[in-house]
């Protein structure tokens, strides 16, 4: 120890009594190895070996300051009037004891360790796993709620959904000819430039996908895109991660989304770009749906570059694919924004 090796020629004059009853007499005082020593003056032979850790002090804080070799039953006693040398037995021993194992520090700083792991948990993993959780055990009822809040959100910038008698009709049933009968497809009064899917089968297209084309066959595919997004991203769990975990935890427990809670998601939603799916699956939507993949893919890049392959891999390439609608429904659907 360097505290130690400093004080190695450290000597000073001390009286020592072998016991309560023995006349004091003279020592020199001196550091061995983790030792204090007590020489004769005279013959210099060592009287006594005290180990330093276990040396007491007994009388703090007054001088001359008074010496025990500890243990049970310290019957010697050692008194030195040297301030240098007091100060090197308080330093030395300090260092000692410092250099010892201490188990209950070891054992607090690993419960300190663990703790702080789980607080890294808590904050980091907890929620989105919470988040995950509320998506994917949440039931239709509360997933289309969340979905007609969230198409509020919309309408706050583009304006109320578009409504007709004749063209409402047609929307129901191309929503029941390409997703089912619980799938709902909202027209906006603006362009989307292609279908936005929301929580509870809800799909949102703009007026631009029916008004500036000849046949449904677009709108349709977008719609499909829109559809099989929706299996690689749950739009239920992207609104809830918006939401954040707050606001989640509400809804597993009260069973309710707070409205505040989806402020501004609906700008998010419009300004991001409409995400397009893989080939692969998104073609097996179209081959289902029995509607061709050209149309869709010419609207996303007319030459056709861009979209090779789901032109190349069209379903209905050398057959002929199901009517999507009638042209009288068609111009139904084209008139539903219209006042």
């Amino acid at each position: 120890m360097t505290a130690l090796n400093q004080y190695q020629r450290l000597e000073a004059a001390g009286l020592w009594r072998e016991t309560p009853r023995s006349q004091a007499r003279d020592v020199i005082v001196s550091f061995g190895d983790a030792t204090l020593i007590l020489s004769d003056p005279r013959s210099e032979m060592p009287l006594a070996h005290w180990s330093l850790p276990a040396v007491t002090r007994l009388n703090p804080g007054k001088l001359p300051a008074c010496y025990g070799p500890g243990g049970a039953e310290p019957y010697e006693e050692l008194e030195i009037d040297d301030e240098l040398m007091i100060s090197a037995i308080s330093k030395v021993h300090h260092v000692i004891e410092a250099n010892k194992p201490h188990p209950g520090r070891l054992r607090g700083g690993l419960m300190l360790g663990a703790a702080a792991i789980m607080a890294l948990l808590a904050a980091f993993w907890v929620p989105p796993a919470l988040v995950r959780h509320a998506a994917d055990i949440a039931p239709p009822a509360q997933r289309a709620e969340i979905g007609r809040m969230v198409l509020a959100e919309i309408a706050k910038t583009t304006g109320s959904a578009c409504s007709r008698p004749a063209g409402d009709m047609v929307r129901q049933k191309l929503a029941m000819r390409l997703i089912g009968p619980d799938a709902q497809i909202v027209v906006l009064p603006t362009a989307l430039k292609g279908a936005i899917r929301l929580p509870g089968e809800i799909i949102v297209i703009g007026e631009d996908l029916i008004e500036d084309q000849v046949t449904p066959e677009v709108a349709a595919g977008h719609i499909l895109a829109a559809q099989a997004m929706a299996v690689q991203n749950d739009p239920m769990l992207a609104a809830l991660r918006y939401a954040g975990p707050r606001a989640t935890f509400h809804l597993l427990t009260a069973g309710n989304l707070s409205a505040k809670s989806l402020a501004g998601y609906g700008e998010k939603l419009l300004a991001d770009p409409v995400p397009r799916p893989e080939d692969e699956p998104l073609l097996a939507y179209f081959t289902r749906a029995g509607i061709s993949s050209e149309p869709y893919a010419r609207s996303l890049d007319p030459t056709g570059e861009a979209v090779l392959g789901l032109i190349e891999a069209d379903p209905f390439r050398t057959a002929e694919p199901r009517p999507v609608l009638s042209d009288r429904e068609w111009i139904a659907l084209q008139e539903i924004c219209d006042q």
